[in-house]
């Protein structure tokens, strides 16, 4: 029996602690991979390349634009964002769960190319405690921190695009949410057609 990989959509606003879950959930489910984004953005302090973004120029990005390498990109924060379509489509023919952690420009092209697709929006419990968390990394300069506050203003006009939303107030309960949420997901019968169907075969049942 062949089991095709799901696709989870992972978004909300910058400082909503997206990052941080998607770790949490790697690390506590080994069939889930994290695909990593290309961004003609700076390295923050700490950030590896092919780790937690591969960084690129803007002619580079443009080029694989025009190529068709992404699954799905966008201009954010004045900087481009693309999800590598070879790594996605590898990992889900090999029946891999993969994460796009991705802004909401991103999600609506996955939505509509790939709609069986798991979409979750990260919400933190006010704004305050938004702009608190991003003052907090200590990498933004004024313009760029009002910038991202803007933005986060019009990525919840969004939200109903999504099938789940999740609150971030509490790590671990939103980490427990968003596992329940994945676990369901995998038990939906039109994800397991090829094993209703064996099934049936074997035992003649429906």
């Amino acid at each position: 029996m062949e089991h095709h990989g799901m696709l989870i959509v992972i978004s909300g606003p910058s400082g909503a602690g997206k990052g941080t879950l998607c770790g949490l959930l790697l690390e506590k489910d080994k069939n889930l991979a994290l695909s990593v984004s290309v961004t003609t953005r700076l390295p923050r302090d700490g950030e590896k390349e092919g780790e937690n973004y591969f960084f690129t120029s803007v002619e580079d990005f443009q080029e694989k634009i025009k190529n068709n390498e992404f699954l799905e990109w966008a201009k954010v924060y004045n900087n481009y964002y693309g999800t590598p379509r070879e790594f996605v489509e590898k990992y889900l023919k090999d029946g891999r769960d993969v994460i796009l952690e991705i802004d909401i420009q991103g999600a609506a092209q996955i939505k509509k190319n790939y709609p069986d697709a798991v979409f979750i929006f990260i919400l933190p419990p006010d704004l305050e405690e938004l702009k608190n968390r991003i003052i907090k990394r200590g990498s933004e300069t004024l313009d760029s921190f009002n910038l991202r506050i803007n933005y986060a203003r019009e990525e919840l006009r969004a939200i109903f695009m999504y099938d789940y939303v999740v609150v971030n107030d509490n790590l671990e309960n939103a980490l427990s949410k968003i596992q329940s949420i994945v676990s369901a997901e995998r038990c939906r019968v039109s994800r397991n057609k090829s094993l209703i169907e064996f099934v049936n075969r074997r035992d003649r049942l429906i």
